[in-house]
């Protein structure tokens, strides 16, 4: 690897850092999204501690193939640009990008992962829900039995794998319906949930990776920093 895109890779690297952190400044984040912008590359812009991609060990830079399988470890964590979409892996998490249908479908097989989507529908899937979204940004928390989803902004239809006729279809525009989505079929098999683990800054970082901004920005709302 040449100097000059080792030194790249490596500013790419730390703008995202600082700029999720919070540690710029609202100033100094803003400066730092546009750069990270303007670099317009795909693939891992941020890696921390133990993540792999089919089994072998990623580096900022690294591009994800349709069907291979994204693994982060303990107190491990991974920025990741794919076309118009950014996400941020949490610690213990495996994420799949599948575009083999004619809709692109995200397999969320666990763990933890804040998404931003650009424009055109897309499918999620987790062990107990699929949901449909278009240019939303949302927060997932994948378990065998259950499923945590914040659709922090934008329009969303979920649907239980346990009673697929149990739809719902729900509309936000700062993290105002977050829900549970159970495995087996009950009255509840959709219940009211909390805002937890994301915070605006972090959507606002992965907006910024486009020069876009979440729709709630500027809008003098409380901020969620969990």
């Amino acid at each position: 690897m040449k100097k000059s895109e080792l030194l790249n890779r490596m500013r790419r690297a730390t703008l995202v850092r600082l700029a999720a952190t919070g540690l710029l400044g609202s100033g100094g984040m803003s400066i730092a999204l546009r750069a990270l912008a303007a670099d317009g590359r795909q693939g891992f812009v941020s890696v921390k501690g133990q993540v792999t991609l089919d089994g072998k060990s990623v580096v900022v830079g690294d591009i994800v193939r349709v069907g291979q399988k994204v693994v982060t470890g303990p107190a491990s964590e991974a920025v990741l640009v794919h076309q118009q979409n950014a996400f941020l892996l949490r610690e213990n998490t495996q994420f799949m990008i599948d575009e083999s249908a004619l809709i692109p479908v995200l397999r969320y097989i666990s763990g933890k992962v804040l998404s931003v989507f650009g424009k055109g529908e897309k499918k999620l899937r987790t062990p107990t829900a699929a949901i449909g979204i278009r240019g939303t940004g949302c927060y997932i928390e994948a378990e065998t039995s259950r499923t945590y989803f914040c659709l922090c902004y934008g329009e969303a239809e979920l649907s239980p794998l346990a009673d697929p006729e149990h739809k719902e279809v729900i509309k936000t525009m700062h993290h105002e319906h977050p829900l549970y989505i159970g495995d087996k079929e009950a009255s509840v098999m959709m219940a009211k949930a909390p805002v937890k683990n994301h915070s605006d800054a972090e959507l606002i970082m992965l907006e910024g990776l486009f020069g876009r901004k979440p729709p709630f920005y500027g809008l003098n709302l409380p901020p969620y920093n969990m």
